[in-house]
Protein backbone atom coordinates (compact mmCIF):
# COMPACT_ATOMS: atom_id res chain seq x y z
CA UNK A 1 0.00 0.00 0.00
CA UNK A 2 0.94 3.97 -0.43
CA UNK A 3 0.34 5.61 2.97
CA UNK A 4 0.80 9.43 3.96
CA UNK A 5 1.11 10.11 7.49
CA UNK A 6 -0.26 14.07 8.44
CA UNK A 7 1.04 15.04 11.16
CA UNK A 8 1.09 18.09 13.74
CA UNK A 9 4.53 17.94 14.67
CA UNK A 10 7.98 16.50 13.10
CA UNK A 11 7.75 12.45 14.86
CA UNK A 12 11.44 12.37 16.05
CA UNK A 13 13.09 12.16 18.13
CA UNK A 14 10.67 9.41 19.07
CA UNK A 15 10.78 9.92 23.10
CA UNK A 16 6.72 10.76 23.62
CA UNK A 17 3.56 10.85 22.72
CA UNK A 18 2.11 11.15 18.81
CA UNK A 19 6.05 11.53 17.46
CA UNK A 20 6.71 8.57 19.17
CA UNK A 21 3.90 6.34 17.95
CA UNK A 22 3.91 7.36 14.26
CA UNK A 23 7.61 6.67 14.08
CA UNK A 24 7.36 3.39 15.05
CA UNK A 25 4.19 2.55 13.47
CA UNK A 26 6.43 3.99 10.41
CA UNK A 27 8.95 2.52 10.95
CA UNK A 28 7.61 -1.12 10.91
CA UNK A 29 4.78 -0.19 8.37
CA UNK A 30 8.17 0.67 5.23
CA UNK A 31 8.93 -2.52 5.59
CA UNK A 32 6.13 -3.91 3.07
CA UNK A 33 4.70 -0.38 2.16
CA UNK A 34 5.44 2.85 0.40
CA UNK A 35 4.79 5.35 3.45
CA UNK A 36 5.18 9.08 2.95
CA UNK A 37 5.09 12.03 5.63
CA UNK A 38 3.72 15.44 5.44
CA UNK A 39 3.89 17.76 8.44
CA UNK A 40 4.44 21.15 10.50
CA UNK A 41 8.54 22.22 11.60
CA UNK A 42 7.92 24.79 14.53
CA UNK A 43 11.50 25.07 15.13
CA UNK A 44 15.00 25.27 13.51
CA UNK A 45 15.79 22.15 15.50
CA UNK A 46 12.45 20.06 13.57
CA UNK A 47 14.58 20.69 10.32
CA UNK A 48 17.95 18.67 11.56
CA UNK A 49 15.72 15.76 11.85
CA UNK A 50 14.32 15.38 8.26
CA UNK A 51 17.93 13.18 7.44
CA UNK A 52 16.69 10.73 9.55
CA UNK A 53 12.87 10.25 8.71
CA UNK A 54 14.32 10.00 4.97
CA UNK A 55 15.35 6.44 6.42
CA UNK A 56 12.18 5.11 6.84
CA UNK A 57 9.83 7.65 4.75
CA UNK A 58 9.88 7.24 1.01
CA UNK A 59 9.19 11.15 1.37
CA UNK A 60 9.09 13.84 3.90
CA UNK A 61 8.25 16.98 3.37
CA UNK A 62 8.00 20.43 6.23
CA UNK A 63 5.74 22.97 6.39
CA UNK A 64 7.21 26.05 8.26
CA UNK A 65 4.88 27.29 11.11
CA UNK A 66 7.09 29.12 13.19
CA UNK A 67 5.25 29.57 17.01
CA UNK A 68 4.79 33.27 16.65
CA UNK A 69 2.52 32.37 13.69
CA UNK A 70 0.78 30.13 15.57
CA UNK A 71 0.30 32.47 18.39
CA UNK A 72 -1.34 35.33 15.87
CA UNK A 73 -4.07 32.15 14.17
CA UNK A 74 -5.13 31.80 17.80
CA UNK A 75 -5.61 35.52 18.29
CA UNK A 76 -7.33 35.51 15.11
CA UNK A 77 -10.03 32.97 16.69
CA UNK A 78 -11.29 34.56 19.49
CA UNK A 79 -14.56 35.35 18.18
CA UNK A 80 -15.16 31.72 16.32
CA UNK A 81 -15.85 28.83 17.73
CA UNK A 82 -13.29 26.68 16.58
CA UNK A 83 -10.97 25.36 19.56
CA UNK A 84 -8.04 27.04 19.83
CA UNK A 85 -5.85 24.02 19.20
CA UNK A 86 -7.05 24.02 16.23
CA UNK A 87 -6.58 27.49 14.90
CA UNK A 88 -2.70 26.88 16.24
CA UNK A 89 -2.31 24.24 13.28
CA UNK A 90 -3.72 26.33 10.44
CA UNK A 91 -2.02 26.93 7.29
CA UNK A 92 -2.35 28.02 3.65
CA UNK A 93 0.79 26.38 2.84
CA UNK A 94 0.03 23.06 4.63
CA UNK A 95 -3.11 23.03 2.60
CA UNK A 96 -1.21 23.71 -0.47
CA UNK A 97 1.35 20.94 0.19
CA UNK A 98 -1.49 18.59 0.63
CA UNK A 99 -3.77 19.36 -2.48
CA UNK A 100 -0.39 18.76 -4.22
CA UNK A 101 0.34 15.45 -3.05
CA UNK A 102 -2.87 14.40 -3.47
CA UNK A 103 -3.16 15.46 -7.03
CA UNK A 104 0.11 13.45 -7.91
CA UNK A 105 -0.31 10.76 -5.72
CA UNK A 106 -2.31 7.71 -5.42
CA UNK A 107 -2.57 6.90 -1.77
CA UNK A 108 -4.20 3.85 -1.01
CA UNK A 109 -4.95 5.64 2.82
CA UNK A 110 -4.14 8.65 4.50
CA UNK A 111 -3.73 8.70 8.28
CA UNK A 112 -4.50 11.92 9.93
CA UNK A 113 -2.44 12.35 13.27
CA UNK A 114 -4.65 13.62 15.98
CA UNK A 115 -8.10 15.93 15.79
CA UNK A 116 -5.75 19.25 15.34
CA UNK A 117 -5.03 17.80 12.15
CA UNK A 118 -8.60 16.56 10.94
CA UNK A 119 -9.51 20.14 9.34
CA UNK A 120 -7.23 19.45 6.34
CA UNK A 121 -8.68 16.25 5.32
CA UNK A 122 -12.76 16.28 6.24
CA UNK A 123 -13.55 17.18 3.46
CA UNK A 124 -11.47 14.84 1.15
CA UNK A 125 -14.43 12.10 0.74
CA UNK A 126 -12.31 10.98 -2.40
CA UNK A 127 -9.69 9.39 -0.69
CA UNK A 128 -9.65 6.93 2.77
CA UNK A 129 -8.81 8.96 5.78
CA UNK A 130 -8.39 7.34 8.96
CA UNK A 131 -8.14 10.30 11.82
CA UNK A 132 -6.15 8.59 14.86
CA UNK A 133 -6.43 10.53 18.25
CA UNK A 134 -4.21 10.44 21.07
CA UNK A 135 -7.70 10.76 23.44
CA UNK A 136 -10.71 11.64 23.86
CA UNK A 137 -10.00 15.29 23.68
CA UNK A 138 -13.15 17.31 25.33
CA UNK A 139 -13.06 14.53 28.18
CA UNK A 140 -9.41 15.55 28.49
CA UNK A 141 -10.16 19.15 28.81
CA UNK A 142 -13.03 18.44 30.98
CA UNK A 143 -10.93 17.08 33.18
CA UNK A 144 -8.12 19.70 33.21
CA UNK A 145 -10.52 22.22 34.00
CA UNK A 146 -12.29 20.35 37.16
CA UNK A 147 -8.80 20.47 38.97
CA UNK A 148 -7.68 23.83 38.19
CA UNK A 149 -8.01 26.21 40.94
CA UNK A 150 -7.68 29.42 39.07
CA UNK A 151 -10.94 31.29 38.23
CA UNK A 152 -9.62 32.50 34.91
CA UNK A 153 -8.17 29.73 33.53
CA UNK A 154 -10.91 27.83 34.33
CA UNK A 155 -13.50 30.04 32.73
CA UNK A 156 -11.30 29.60 29.36
CA UNK A 157 -10.64 26.49 29.55
CA UNK A 158 -14.19 25.82 29.93
CA UNK A 159 -14.50 27.75 26.68
CA UNK A 160 -11.94 25.28 24.94
CA UNK A 161 -13.76 22.53 26.34
CA UNK A 162 -16.86 23.73 24.78
CA UNK A 163 -15.38 24.19 21.29
CA UNK A 164 -13.52 20.80 21.71
CA UNK A 165 -16.53 19.11 22.13
CA UNK A 166 -18.51 20.91 19.45
CA UNK A 167 -15.49 20.31 17.34
CA UNK A 168 -15.41 16.64 17.61
CA UNK A 169 -18.38 15.91 15.36
CA UNK A 170 -15.44 16.62 12.69
CA UNK A 171 -15.11 12.33 13.73
CA UNK A 172 -18.17 11.27 11.50
CA UNK A 173 -16.45 12.86 8.43
CA UNK A 174 -13.71 10.33 7.94
CA UNK A 175 -13.66 6.53 6.98
CA UNK A 176 -12.62 5.83 10.42
CA UNK A 177 -11.58 7.16 13.58
CA UNK A 178 -9.29 5.43 16.40
CA UNK A 179 -8.56 6.34 20.17
CA UNK A 180 -6.34 4.63 22.31
CA UNK A 181 -8.18 3.34 24.95
CA UNK A 182 -11.83 1.51 25.62
CA UNK A 183 -12.66 4.82 27.79
CA UNK A 184 -12.53 7.38 25.40
CA UNK A 185 -14.00 4.91 22.63
CA UNK A 186 -17.17 4.65 24.70
CA UNK A 187 -17.43 8.32 25.71
CA UNK A 188 -16.77 9.52 21.85
CA UNK A 189 -19.80 6.81 20.88
CA UNK A 190 -21.92 8.08 23.70
CA UNK A 191 -21.38 11.86 23.37
CA UNK A 192 -21.63 12.36 19.68
CA UNK A 193 -23.40 9.18 18.71
CA UNK A 194 -20.38 7.56 16.38
CA UNK A 195 -20.26 4.74 14.47
CA UNK A 196 -16.59 5.03 13.42
CA UNK A 197 -14.67 4.33 16.41
CA UNK A 198 -11.99 1.88 16.84
CA UNK A 199 -9.24 0.90 18.88
CA UNK A 200 -5.60 1.02 18.25
CA UNK A 201 -3.62 1.63 21.80
CA UNK A 202 -0.41 2.93 22.26
CA UNK A 203 2.47 0.68 22.41
CA UNK A 204 5.62 -0.23 23.69
CA UNK A 205 9.48 -0.73 21.79
CA UNK A 206 10.22 -4.19 23.87
CA UNK A 207 13.43 -4.73 22.39
CA UNK A 208 14.29 -0.88 23.52
CA UNK A 209 11.92 -1.26 27.26
CA UNK A 210 12.75 -5.37 27.82
CA UNK A 211 11.82 -7.34 31.05
CA UNK A 212 14.29 -9.53 32.70
CA UNK A 213 17.14 -6.91 33.78
CA UNK A 214 15.13 -5.87 36.48
CA UNK A 215 16.05 -6.41 40.77
CA UNK A 216 13.25 -6.45 42.94
CA UNK A 217 16.03 -6.73 45.70
CA UNK A 218 15.69 -3.05 46.47
CA UNK A 219 12.70 -0.63 47.88
CA UNK A 220 14.31 2.64 47.95
CA UNK A 221 13.17 5.04 44.99
CA UNK A 222 10.07 5.57 43.48
CA UNK A 223 9.96 7.09 39.51
CA UNK A 224 7.96 9.58 37.56
CA UNK A 225 8.40 9.87 33.94
CA UNK A 226 7.44 12.30 31.11
CA UNK A 227 7.71 15.30 29.44
CA UNK A 228 7.79 18.02 32.05
CA UNK A 229 6.60 21.05 30.45
CA UNK A 230 2.94 19.08 29.93
CA UNK A 231 0.14 20.62 31.77
CA UNK A 232 -0.81 16.68 33.31
CA UNK A 233 2.75 15.59 33.98
CA UNK A 234 3.22 19.55 35.97
CA UNK A 235 -0.06 18.43 38.30
CA UNK A 236 1.00 15.30 38.51
CA UNK A 237 4.16 15.53 40.30
CA UNK A 238 3.33 18.78 42.05
CA UNK A 239 0.11 16.46 44.05
CA UNK A 240 2.69 13.32 44.39
CA UNK A 241 5.16 15.48 46.18
CA UNK A 242 2.08 17.62 48.12
CA UNK A 243 -0.50 14.80 48.90
CA UNK A 244 1.27 11.22 48.64
CA UNK A 245 4.92 11.28 49.09
CA UNK A 246 5.03 12.41 52.99
CA UNK A 247 2.58 9.48 53.68
CA UNK A 248 4.95 7.27 52.32
CA UNK A 249 8.04 8.99 54.01
CA UNK A 250 6.04 8.12 57.20
CA UNK A 251 6.79 4.38 56.65
CA UNK A 252 10.16 4.99 54.31
CA UNK A 253 11.51 8.14 55.54
CA UNK A 254 14.69 7.73 53.08
CA UNK A 255 12.67 7.03 49.96
CA UNK A 256 13.67 9.21 47.14
CA UNK A 257 11.35 9.91 43.77
CA UNK A 258 12.65 10.91 40.71
CA UNK A 259 11.19 13.47 38.23
CA UNK A 260 12.44 12.18 34.49
CA UNK A 261 11.69 13.94 31.60
CA UNK A 262 12.42 16.79 28.77
CA UNK A 263 11.56 20.40 29.45
CA UNK A 264 10.87 20.48 33.53
CA UNK A 265 9.44 24.16 33.98
CA UNK A 266 10.07 26.01 37.03
CA UNK A 267 7.46 24.87 39.05
CA UNK A 268 8.73 21.12 38.62
CA UNK A 269 12.19 22.16 39.21
CA UNK A 270 10.94 23.81 42.45
CA UNK A 271 10.07 20.53 43.72
CA UNK A 272 13.80 19.41 43.83
CA UNK A 273 15.30 18.92 47.00
CA UNK A 274 17.67 15.92 48.84
CA UNK A 275 14.58 13.78 48.35
CA UNK A 276 13.11 14.88 45.11
CA UNK A 277 15.38 14.43 42.21
CA UNK A 278 14.51 16.59 38.91
CA UNK A 279 16.99 15.18 36.11
CA UNK A 280 15.60 16.63 33.11
CA UNK A 281 15.84 15.15 29.35
CA UNK A 282 16.79 11.40 30.25
CA UNK A 283 18.44 9.64 26.69
CA UNK A 284 18.08 5.80 27.82
CA UNK A 285 14.80 5.86 29.71
CA UNK A 286 15.25 2.04 30.46
CA UNK A 287 18.23 2.25 33.06
CA UNK A 288 15.76 5.06 35.52
CA UNK A 289 13.20 2.51 34.97
CA UNK A 290 15.09 -0.52 36.18
CA UNK A 291 16.46 1.78 38.89
CA UNK A 292 13.45 2.14 40.31
CA UNK A 293 11.61 0.20 42.79
CA UNK A 294 8.15 1.32 41.91
CA UNK A 295 6.98 3.63 38.94
CA UNK A 296 4.24 6.40 39.87
CA UNK A 297 1.66 7.97 37.64
CA UNK A 298 -0.39 10.07 39.80
CA UNK A 299 -2.53 11.90 36.64
CA UNK A 300 -5.60 13.82 37.77
CA UNK A 301 -6.48 14.97 34.15
CA UNK A 302 -5.66 13.60 30.75
CA UNK A 303 -7.49 10.96 28.95
CA UNK A 304 -5.81 7.80 26.77
CA UNK A 305 -3.23 5.39 27.93
CA UNK A 306 0.43 6.73 29.22
CA UNK A 307 3.35 5.68 28.01
CA UNK A 308 4.94 6.17 31.29
CA UNK A 309 2.96 3.22 32.56
CA UNK A 310 2.77 0.52 29.65
CA UNK A 311 7.01 0.96 29.28
CA UNK A 312 7.44 0.40 33.13
CA UNK A 313 5.04 -2.57 32.87
CA UNK A 314 7.15 -4.07 29.72
CA UNK A 315 10.15 -4.28 32.27
CA UNK A 316 8.30 -5.46 35.14
CA UNK A 317 8.69 -2.75 37.24
CA UNK A 318 5.36 -2.59 39.40
CA UNK A 319 3.33 0.83 38.70
CA UNK A 320 0.90 2.59 40.94
CA UNK A 321 -1.00 4.69 38.86
CA UNK A 322 -4.47 6.84 38.89
CA UNK A 323 -7.63 5.86 36.85
CA UNK A 324 -6.20 7.85 34.11
CA UNK A 325 -3.32 5.94 33.63
CA UNK A 326 -5.25 2.77 33.67
CA UNK A 327 -8.63 2.33 32.18
CA UNK A 328 -7.50 2.10 28.86
CA UNK A 329 -4.73 -0.72 29.61
CA UNK A 330 -8.36 -3.13 30.10
CA UNK A 331 -6.69 -5.24 32.89
CA UNK A 332 -7.65 -5.69 36.47
CA UNK A 333 -5.81 -4.10 39.41
CA UNK A 334 -2.35 -5.78 39.70
CA UNK A 335 -1.68 -6.89 36.59
CA UNK A 336 1.48 -4.76 36.12
CA UNK A 337 -0.60 -1.55 37.68
CA UNK A 338 -2.41 -0.74 40.91
CA UNK A 339 -5.21 1.98 40.05
CA UNK A 340 -5.83 3.96 42.86
CA UNK A 341 -7.93 7.50 42.98
CA UNK A 342 -7.22 8.95 46.69
CA UNK A 343 -4.02 10.30 48.02
CA UNK A 344 -4.09 8.08 50.76
CA UNK A 345 -5.35 4.45 49.50
CA UNK A 346 -2.21 5.61 46.55
CA UNK A 347 0.49 5.90 49.19
CA UNK A 348 -0.59 2.62 50.94
CA UNK A 349 -0.40 0.78 47.78
CA UNK A 350 3.46 2.21 47.19
CA UNK A 351 3.88 1.33 50.88
CA UNK A 352 2.98 -2.03 50.34
CA UNK A 353 4.97 -2.57 47.43
CA UNK A 354 7.56 -1.40 49.24
CA UNK A 355 7.56 -3.58 51.82
CA UNK A 356 7.45 -6.57 49.96
CA UNK A 357 9.69 -7.69 47.47
CA UNK A 358 7.28 -10.68 46.71
CA UNK A 359 4.39 -8.21 45.87
CA UNK A 360 7.02 -6.11 44.26
CA UNK A 361 8.06 -9.03 41.89
CA UNK A 362 4.26 -10.72 41.54
CA UNK A 363 2.81 -7.35 39.63
CA UNK A 364 5.90 -6.69 37.97
CA UNK A 365 5.83 -9.63 36.12
CA UNK A 366 2.30 -10.01 35.47
CA UNK A 367 2.81 -6.82 33.95
CA UNK A 368 5.47 -8.10 31.35
CA UNK A 369 2.32 -10.70 30.17
CA UNK A 370 0.47 -8.18 29.36
CA UNK A 371 2.26 -6.09 27.31
CA UNK A 372 4.21 -8.76 25.24
CA UNK A 373 0.42 -10.27 24.73
CA UNK A 374 -1.48 -7.10 23.69
CA UNK A 375 1.00 -3.86 23.49
CA UNK A 376 4.25 -4.46 21.64
CA UNK A 377 4.54 -2.11 18.66
CA UNK A 378 4.82 -4.82 16.48
CA UNK A 379 1.34 -6.03 17.29
CA UNK A 380 0.03 -2.57 17.38
CA UNK A 381 1.40 -2.03 13.47
CA UNK A 382 -0.88 -5.39 12.10
CA UNK A 383 -3.87 -3.60 13.77
CA UNK A 384 -3.39 -0.41 12.04
CA UNK A 385 -2.16 -2.52 8.77
CA UNK A 386 -5.82 -4.35 8.76
CA UNK A 387 -7.58 -0.88 9.55
CA UNK A 388 -5.38 0.62 6.19
CA UNK A 389 -6.52 -2.82 4.47
CA UNK A 390 -10.11 -2.26 5.88
CA UNK A 391 -10.93 1.28 4.92
CA UNK A 392 -8.77 1.23 1.35
CA UNK A 393 -11.05 -1.24 -0.19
Amino acid sequence: MKILFLANRVPYPPFRGDKLKIFNLAKRLCVQHEVHLLTFAQTDEDWTYKAELEKIFTSVEFIALPKWKSALNCVGGLFNKVPFQVHYFRSNAMKAALQNLLANNKFDVVHVQHLRMAQYLSDHKEIPRILDLPDAFSLYWSRKQATTKNPVLRYVEGIEQKRVYQYERILASFNLSLVCSAEDKQYLEQEHHLANISLLPNGVDTSTFSAGKHDYGHHHSLLFTGNMDYGPNIDAVNYFVEEILPKVQLQFPHIKFVIAGQRPVPKVLALANEQVKVTGFIPHLADEYNAASVVVAPLRFGAGTQNKVLEAMAMGVPVVCSHIGFKGLGIESGEGAIMETEPEAFAQSIIQLLSSEEMRQSVGQQGVAVIQSRFSWDIITKQLESYFRTTAQ
